[in-house]
């Protein structure tokens, strides 16, 4: 018979359960010292309007206003030397500045599950992320810093609102305009010379990340309706979709507008390829449902609760 003394933990573990209540109790308290900032929840109302009248493409954000980009304004690839220089400078001023945020957990990327999935890429690619915050980009491109391409010297093009290109002030107006960036333009000569640039760029295994949701709100986790310009485009170039979608869960942290900072989880999942013999209608239509079925079911598993809008039924229909 053994003579080991049989040890009850029973004590311990409800010393361990005060201790776990003590911690819930002192973050809540500290989420009631700081104040919630007044405009983030106007923005999060907004949102909550939105969603309900199905305004899914409405930007809640004040943008400041466009000025109209004119041909030639904007070197997309960086081919002139002036723009070789300043886009050197705001990518390695902007990549201190975002490890500086990992360091100080002003944003937090807690896991990357897939990476595989862009490393096996052959050729260039559309990249698509569902978009809740000005600096998912930068989450987006840690990612890509961490792939083979990037070790290949290939580029990851941001696409942006001529107005953020144009108008955006200060700091974040610099790298608008200079962190490999690609802006839009309601100037048809101007898209034009997008439309060349991003052929250029995809045909030389670059990527280009946008935005189908085409629009920003903040902190929102449920994938938002998809338009078809991302497909359309990857079909167009012949090149896949490589979707991203990313989690989020409140730290512990309490950001100074009185909110959690989140706590990302960033999914990556296999590229989406056009099939053959349908039109490129058909395609662009499925490829963009089969990028909403991953985000769907990645929401679903995550936050263990099904994908549901206050948005009325016959209205949701026709946006997905």
């Amino acid at each position: 018979m053994s003579n080991r003394k049989l040890v009850d933990y029973s004590d311990n573990q409800k010393v361990n359960v005060r201790v776990e209540v003590k911690k819930e109790e002192e973050i809540e308290e500290k989420h009631n010292q700081i104040p919630k900032a007044p405009d983030r929840l106007e923005i999060l109302k907004l949102i909550e309007e939105y969603e309900k009248e199905g305004k899914f493409d409405v930007d809640p954000e004040k943008d400041p206003p466009t000025i109209v980009l004119t041909p030639g304004q904007v070197d997309y690839l960086r081919k002139k030397y002036l723009s070789k220089v300043k886009t050197a400078v705001a990518y390695t001023v902007g990549k201190q500045f975002f490890d500086a945020m990992l360091r100080n957990n002003k944003l937090i990327i807690k896991k990357i599950n897939g990476i595989e999935n862009w490393n096996e890429l052959k050729t260039g690619a559309i990249v698509t992320c569902n978009h809740f915050n000005p600096l998912d980009c930068f989450t987006v491109e840690k990612v890509f810093r961490d792939t083979v391409h990037y070790q290949n010297k290939k580029y990851l093009y941001k696409v942006i609102r001529e107005g953020n290109y144009t108008n955006f002030p200060g700091f974040y107006g610099f790298l608008m305009r200079n962190c490999y960036t690609m802006p839009l333009s309601s100037n048809k000569h101007v898209m034009m010379e997008f439309l060349d640039a991003q052929k250029e760029a995809l045909q030389s295994g670059d990527y280009i990340l946008l935005y189908p949701e085409q629009s920003l709100w903040w902190n929102y986790r449920k994938p938002k309706p998809l338009k078809d310009g991302a497909y359309k485009m990857a079909i167009k170039n012949n090149v896949p979709i490589l979707p991203i979608f990313i989690t989020m869960e409140d730290s512990n942290i309490i950001g100074d507008d009185g909110f959690p900072i989140q706590e990302y989880t960033v999914n990556v999942f296999p590229a989406i390829y056009p099939s053959g013999g349908l039109t490129d209608r058909e395609n662009a239509i499925n490829m963009r449902r089969e990028n909403y079925e991953l985000w769907k079911n990645c929401y679903e598993e995550f936050y263990k609760k099904p994908l549901e809008y206050s948005t009325d039924k016959e209205v949701l229909e026709k946006l997905l």
